[in-house]
């Protein structure tokens, strides 16, 4: 008898695609998204019931889709329901599970799950981790919620010293006995999908079945198929995503599966440890710039060498935690949201308005606005706003289960200085008593609004890109070395910008943004920062502080912080020592960051005490003598008034930043910065009163509705 037939080789595509908005996103954009990806996306794989893959979406995205886009929703559920498509969960609003405490973690991961079990017919078995972000202390609460397995970067397994060959299938871990099976991600498929041609990509899975693997793994975000720059013309209008459904259909060596089949077939690899990592550019963003620069040069010295593929696995860099260490606005949220927390793990379940409450928590855990990397997050304005409204609501509604002290002082966020603070029922001011004494947090709590909410201009690895360009280009930062050829360049790989840039745009702040950064001006204009400020009370009404500088402006000045209702008052006292009253030059310098939610847009105004609005935040303003002026915000649904019993200088001007995102180098407005200028009279001792007041009843955000 003749040899039966070969079977021809064949191999398992599990396709995946994860599918996110950050909480607090304008409507605007996720239409924009819905329109050029969302949509596009399912209507297309809906034509092909045959090709099987695997979706995770965000919970607060999945609840905006329901809202505005329906129609496809139920399209996705008819997917769902002939076995299409399999669902992954993860923590509802996409925090990264690891920077969470348990207790929430398990909130966050039943909450997406019952959504989904809810919309679509069951609970999901597999679980996307937010930015890929794995540490082995998560392990329990995925078991705990009824997740057997997750996807995570191949990168983590090569780091154990497994072989790329072998990493076909998914292998077993487990943490005090609880067992999760984990798949790696395929990085080649995620550089090859969508941006190499259809034709390629399919060939490329076809070789990887005839050199015997059992399964090609891809789970990467959906917005590369359509959002990122250039990929919608080259995604849909070209019929990428078609052609590469039919090649993969057509393929003899290719069949489709949902990860649920494939883990209920194949059995595991065996036992792996994984040790804590993300993918691998999340090594280098993570790090300070001088070290991201050795990092990058190491990367490329390998690369040469050729010997990159070879020593990759032992090429480290930072882990995604060091983003909170490394931002100083981003670990102050978080030990914020970390406290409410806990505060809220003490209200009991059965508690009237628990679950609002717990959504307000869960909205706070975001993981955009905690770190940057390829795209905005933390730099985004609207994005930490959505943090601060969510965990001011919440605080204000534990206040009034449970009041907390008027006045209190702790090193909340870890540096080594307390933070002294003042709250009454409409307002909180929070100090940081490390020599500036400025506010880094006021919120006015019927606003839902943290005024101090800016970031500074840090130096950022990816600043030495625009250095570059500059050296080889004079025309300001209006180029691009953006795809000229077919197919679109990943963003990775892309230098662009979206607005003109100067070299100084990007340079670093030397002191810190926050509300009544002070400096002494000399006679001869020499600005000294006052950064020697020390904490002298702190009571239930009253901080003080004082601080002494000697020179030709020899000085002690003593400022103190005080609540009222709406009003904040600052109260400086300068004592002029005997030597230098004669020097009539002296000057106080006062700065005030001001997070406006219009920003530069044109719902934000400045108007003088005439009632004339003389322009917009994003504009400048300079006044020589200035007593009242009151920042008007449409979007904030309220003000902010500053009023000084003495007649000072103004200049008011925009705060901006410079950062990248996948459409490029990009100029981000902070905040408004009021620079005050006080001359006081050559005598022993003068006295400044300078005070805040916030009015209006705010708007419903959106992130809230």
């Amino acid at each position: 008898m003749p040899p039966p037939p070969e079977r021809a080789a064949m191999i398992d595509l599990l396709f995946g695609v994860h599918a996110h908005q950050p909480v607090g996103n304008f409507a605007s954009v996720i239409d924009d998204a819905h329109v050029r990806c969302y949509g596009m996306f399912l209507r297309v794989l809906d034509r092909y019931p045959e090709f099987r893959f695997n979706v995770h979406f965000s919970g607060w995205l999945l609840d905006q889709l329901h809202e505005r886009h329906p129609a496809d929703m139920a399209l996705l559920a008819g997917m769902t329901a002939r076995g299409q498509v399999e669902w992954f969960g993860s923590g509802d609003c996409e925090p990264v599970l690891a920077a969470i405490p348990q207790r929430d973690r398990i909130s966050q991961l039943d909450t997406l799950s019952g959504k989904i079990a809810r919309h679509y017919g069951r609970r999901p078995q597999g679980a996307w981790l937010t930015e890929r972000v794995w540490e082995s202390s998560v392990i329990t609460a995925l078991a705990a919620t009824g997740i057997r397995y997750a996807v995570v970067d191949d990168y983590n397994f090569l780091c154990t010293g497994l072989p790329a060959a072998a990493l076909d299938g998914y292998y077993s871990t487990e943490e005090g006995g609880q067992r999760l099976d984990l798949y790696p991600i395929s990085e080649t498929l995620r550089y090859r999908l969508p941006f190499s041609p259809a034709g390629e990509a399919v060939a490329h899975l076809e070789t990887l079945a005839q050199q015997g693997r059992q399964a090609a793994i891809y789970f990467d975000d959906i917005e590369k198929f359509g959002i990122w720059p250039e990929t919608y013309a080259w995604v849909y209008e070209q019929r990428w995503l078609e052609q590469f459904i039919e090649g993969v259909l057509a393929s003899p060596h290719i069949r489709t599966s949902t990860f649920a089949d494939h883990h209920a077939q194949a059995a595991t690899r065996g036992i792996v440890y994984l040790p804590t990592a993300s993918y691998f550019e999340m090594n280098e963003w993570t790090l300070p710039p001088h070290a991201a620069a050795s990092f990058n040069e190491l990367v490329d010295a390998e690369k040469r060498a050729g010997r990159y593929e070879r020593h990759k696995p032992f090429l480290r860099g930072g882990i995604w935690r060091n983003f909170i260490s490394r931002y100083p606005e981003s670990n102050w949220m978080h030990k914020r949201m970390l406290a409410v927390s806990t505060r809220l793990a003490d209200v009991p379940a059965d508690a009237p308005q628990r679950a609002v409450l717990q959504e307000h928590l869960h909205r706070a855990q975001a993981n955009d606005a905690y770190w940057h990397g390829l795209f905005g997050g933390l730099y985004l304005p609207h994005l930490r706003r959505a943090v601060w409204n969510n965990l001011l609501a919440l605080e204000a509604a534990l206040d009034h289960l449970r009041p907390r002290p008027a006045g209190e002082q702790t090193d909340l966020d870890l540096d080594g200085h307390a933070e002294p603070r003042l709250t009454n029922a409409e307002l909180q001011a929070i100090a940081r008593a490390d020599g500036d004494a400025c506010l880094i947090e006021f919120d006015s709590y019927p606003l839902r609004h943290n005024f101090a909410d800016t970031l500074r201009r840090h130096a950022e690895g990816y600043h030495r890109r625009i250095e570059e360009y500059f050296r080889q280009h004079t025309d300001g930062g209006n180029g691009s070395d953006g795809a000229t050829d077919t197919a679109p360049r990943s963003a990775h790989d892309r230098i662009a910008f979206k607005h003109p840039l100067t070299a100084e745009d990007a340079r670093p702040d030397i002191r810190p943004r926050g509300i009544c950064v002070d400096s002494l001006i000399d006679g001869h204009g020499a600005a000294h920062a006052l950064q020697n400020y020390r904490l002298v009370a702190a009571t239930a009404g009253e901080l003080h502080f004082t601080a002494e500088h000697a020179g030709t402006c020899s000085t002690r000045i003593d400022k103190h912080y005080r609540l009222a209702e709406h009003l904040l008052t600052v109260e400086y006292v300068l004592t002029r020592a005997a030597q230098a009253v004669e020097d009539t030059a002296c000057a106080l310098e006062i700065r005030l960051d001001l997070a406006m939610p219009s920003c530069d847009g044109y719902s934000g105004r400045y108007r003088l005490q005439d009632g004339s609005t003389p322009c917009g935040f994003g504009e400048t303003l300079q006044l020589g003598e200035m007593d009242e002026l009151t920042l008007e915000d449409d979007e904030l649904g309220g003000a902010l008034r500053l009023t000084a019993d003495y007649p000072l200088q103004l200049d008011a001007r925009p705060h901006h930043t410079v950062s990248q995102s996948e459409a490029g180098f990009e100029k981000i407005m902070q905040s408004v910065c009021l620079t005050l200028r006080w001359q006081p009279p050559p005598t022993g001792q003068q006295k400044l009163w300078l005070a805040l007041s916030v009015s209006g009843s705010g708007t419903v955000p959106n992130d809230a509705r």
